[in-house]
């Protein structure tokens, strides 16, 4: 073979690997928008097929979260976030625009997502009933919502509670938000919030413990199963899961001893 042929039958095999390549990351990538029946996981996650996705700029109670109403009563504001976000869509159509993967919560991606139909997406809707908070730095697509209902003491703000990441972390010294927080019963306020034993969602029966040694693995806590010899024995969980999806999602990894042996 000349030399010349040679060269021009590996620049075509170089061309051919290239593209090649390109379709795979290509198809590999994040999808742009997605379009699909909605199943809502918690207050600000939404799975469409076997995609979830975060709502972008938006933190809502987790459903183990607690909060204190405005006559001074515990209530569970987690569910009720999932529960608010259920009500917005209506069991419309929902289209997702991903906007980037969340480094946070595992292999999840943000985006905004708006129900058929309406104009305000569900990450605005939401975070203006008061049921969840602008994250950290402020969207502006979302900043006049979250103004308007600090203000109007809406939702969760007409009453006393934590930011979802403090709970989230443990932080038991965290900023108390809301309108109905007593400086005089700080104390006791907390107790409430990060109560000693904390209640088990309706079919979310995995525990999650806080763990220095989960660091290990760049986690922040230990996950426990039914059935595994760590369950029993995990008592006061920190954390309550749903889903091993959702255990890993916030940063909890499996107890070895729930792994099955190879």
């Amino acid at each position: 073979m000349s030399f010349q042929k040679f060269f021009a039958a590996a620049r075509a095999s170089a061309l051919v690997s290239l593209f090649a390549l390109s379709g795979f990351l290509a198809s590999s990538g994040p999808v742009a928008a997605l379009t699909g029946a909605a199943t809502v996981r918690d207050g600000n996650s939404i799975q469409l097929g076997d995609v979830t996705y975060r709502l972008d700029g938006v933190d809502a109670p987790e459903l183990d979260q607690v909060c204190i109403d405005d006559h001074a009563d515990s209530w569970t504001c987690g569910i009720e976030a999932r529960d608010q976000l259920t009500k917005l869509i209506n069991k419309r159509s929902v289209r997702c625009d991903d906007v980037g993967p969340e480094k946070s919560f595992g292999k999840r991606h943000r985006a905004i997502c708006t129900a058929e139909g309406d104009k305000a997406s569900l990450n605005e809707q939401l975070i203006k009933l008061g049921f969840a908070l602008a994250r950290e730095p402020i969207k502006a697509n979302v900043k006049p919502a979250a103004t308007e209902a600090k203000t109007a003491a809406a939702g969760i703000w007409k009453g006393c509670f934590v930011a979802p990441q403090d709970f989230r972390s443990g932080k038991k010294d965290g900023a108390l938000l809301g309108a109905a927080c007593r400086p005089d019963r700080d104390k006791e306020i907390r107790a409430v919030l990060f109560p000693e034993e904390l209640t088990m969602p309706p079919s979310c029966s995995i525990k999650g413990k806080l763990a220095v040694r989960a660091r290990v693995t760049g986690n922040i806590g230990i996950y426990h199963l039914r059935g595994c010899p760590s369950y029993p024995a995990t008592t006061k969980p920190d954390r309550w899961f749903c889903s091993e999806d959702d255990a890993q999602a916030a940063g909890f990894r499996k107890a070895y001893n729930c792994r099955r042996p190879k």
